[in-house]
């Protein structure tokens, strides 16, 4: 007896976990705002973010 190959490919889904394009934009969205709360920081206090969490 011979089995049939299956018609069909299934269509599966990008992994949303470890090095692929998913997390390297997510990574890359969440240094942006990071670095944009950084700069709102140090306009807003006249001070470096150093010294704002009181490591200077």
């Amino acid at each position: 007896m011979t089995q049939s190959q299956p018609t069909i490919t299934p269509k599966l889904e990008d992994p949303k976990f470890g090095f692929n394009e998913y997390a390297e934009r997510l990574n890359g969205r969440a240094a942006m705002i990071g670095f944009l709360l950084m700069v709102v920081i140090e306009y807003s206090t006249n001070q470096g973010v150093l010294s704002w969490l009181g490591l200077k």
